[in-house]
């Protein structure tokens, strides 16, 4: 229990750090940014970080850190504000808010609907913060004594999970885990130097930016799909917003459900490949399950607001332990933030805590700093943030592909990433066309290549033996958790026999 002991000064380094005006600045200018993007329908939080994640190559990695995340959550608040004025979730997650939110929208209660949801997320986005700094140091206390084949199975088990944990086809979220992993094995290898699957392009020598991926799969790939809905579909009557503040009766029936939601967007956060939307269904799947009339769901009830809002936002705050302690991304998200890590020459893993204390703590803190900026960026300024609502997203394209086009060329002054970019939002239009879901691959792709040099040192240490990763019982537990899970998904897909003919 020594990291009970150093809890006071590692949150002390962290205050210290983020009150920097610098970093307050970085802070507020992630969650206002996050807000605008996930209160604009269409754009969501992914396509948001990937075009601004070159802008984070210029930043010191704290500040680069603190702003990415500041985004990622400040667009979970934002995009409840869309579900329930407009019953459009700019976001997975937000799906079931939906549900409840407009309909007491459409009966003249989205006030109060608006700052439940607000309060929800700042409950369960500060207890995820908590979470982060109880349960980070002991997790990254037991990473000490991975090894390389423990490294590799995790990563394995984590890639199977985000499959199955997958809204579509189980064989088409392996297929999309297969071809990132074979795209992150573009480029040199690590011990021969010799190009692999480059085709002769010079240009694909150092392999293909993670830039270049995100950017084409979530931000090109936005924008062809949302150019499909025409501005009517958009332009939907704002109500007047009146009444923000919810009466004691709200309060009294929220609080329990986002106590409730909040434990299970811990849970589900701190699980490679749960993340926020598997957290925000299970949350109000219970609420309606316990619930002493079931049949008040979908008809405008505030547990079907108050539970997936706070259980969202804790998965969120959560999702960076495995980022931060295994260096195993929780989601999606998450795999952007590795990136930028790594882009920034930092290693993530348990021993960030020690070598990096100052961006650990840091980030922490700059949680429930953001947190508290949220609450007093989404309560005073709703009527705001409906008026942004009604921009035409004809005026927003211009100037999306303009900031994605200069941020992959200043990659690496190289047009070659502006036409992959291209050529991957139109493999993601097609991904989304054939209902293939783009997450597995890029969580593969970023973790492709970790695990290939785990993989290697393995084999290495035990000279070809591949008993190694069975005969390790860490390693071999992780193996069969990936087999159960593998079973688990694959059996309720077994064709069903076919009716007797009558």
């Amino acid at each position: 229990m020594d990291f009970l002991a150093d809890l006071l000064p590692n949150l002390t380094l962290g205050f210290t750090t983020v009150i920097s005006p610098t970093n307050l600045f970085y802070c507020f200018t992630g969650v206002l940014v996050g807000t605008v993007i996930g209160v604009l329908p269409g754009i969501g939080p992914l396509a948001a970080m990937s075009m601004l994640l070159p802008i984070t190559f210029t930043l010191p990695p704290i500040g680069a850190l603190i702003m990415l995340a500041g985004i990622y959550y400040g667009a979970m608040y934002g995009g409840a504000i869309t579900s329930i004025l407009l019953n459009m979730p700019g976001e997975a997650s937000h799906v079931v808010t939906c549900l409840d939110g407009h309909q007491l929208a459409l009966k003249g209660r989205a006030g109060p609907s608006l700052a439940i949801a607000a309060i929800a997320s700042f409950f369960g986005g500060t207890v995820g913060a908590i979470v982060i700094v109880l349960a980070g140091p002991p997790l990254a206390g037991m990473a000490l004594s991975f090894a390389a084949p423990e490294y590799f199975s995790l990563m394995l088990m984590g890639l199977i999970a985000a499959a199955a944990l997958g809204q579509g086809s189980p064989m088409k979220a392996i297929a999309m885990v297969v071809l990132g992993l074979l795209l992150g094995l573009v480029g040199s290898d690590v011990n021969t130097g010799l190009p692999r699957f480059t085709f002769g392009i010079l240009g694909l020598n150092d392999g293909i930016s993670f830039v270049v991926v995100a950017m084409g799969l979530f931000g090109i790939t936005e924008i062809a799909h949302n150019l499909e809905q025409s501005d009517e579909d958009r332009h939907q009557v704002i109500r007047n917003i009146k009444g923000i503040w919810p009466t004691r009766s709200d309060f009294k029936v929220a609080a329990k459900p986002a106590l409730r939601g909040t434990a299970l967007g811990s849970l589900f956060g701190a699980l490679p490949g749960a993340g926020a939307t598997i957290a925000a269904f299970s949350s109000y799947a219970l609420e309606k399950k316990i619930a002493k009339d079931p049949s008040r769901f979908g008809k405008g009830a505030i547990e079907g607001i108050a539970g997936p809002e706070s259980a969202n936002n804790a998965a969120a705050q959560c999702a960076f332990i495995p980022t931060l302690t295994l260096g195993i991304p929780g989601s999606v998200a998450m795999a952007l933030v590795l990136g930028v890590l790594t882009i920034h020459g930092i290693t993530p893993g348990p021993l960030i805590m020690t070598q990096q204390p100052d961006l650990f703590w840091g980030l922490i803190v700059s949680m429930w700093v953001g947190n508290i900026m949220l609450l007093i960026l989404n309560l005073p300024m709703v009527g705001v943030w409906a008026r942004l609502l009604m921009v035409p997203y004809r005026l927003l394209l211009p100037a999306i592909v303009m900031c994605m086009t200069i941020g992959v060329y200043s990659v690496n002054n190289n047009a070659l990433g502006v036409y992959l970019t291209v050529a991957f939002g139109l493999l993601g239009y097609l991904f989304v066309k054939l209902r293939c879901e783009p997450a597995p691959l890029i969580l593969a792709f970023v973790l492709g290549p970790l695990m290939e040099e785990h993989l290697r040192r393995a084999l290495l240490i035990s000279r070809g033996d591949a008993m190694v990763f069975v005969e390790r019982p860490i390693s071999a537990a992780f193996l069969l958790l990936t087999v159960i899970i593998l079973v688990l998904m694959l059996r309720p897909r077994r064709a069903k026999p076919a009716p007797a003919e009558t």
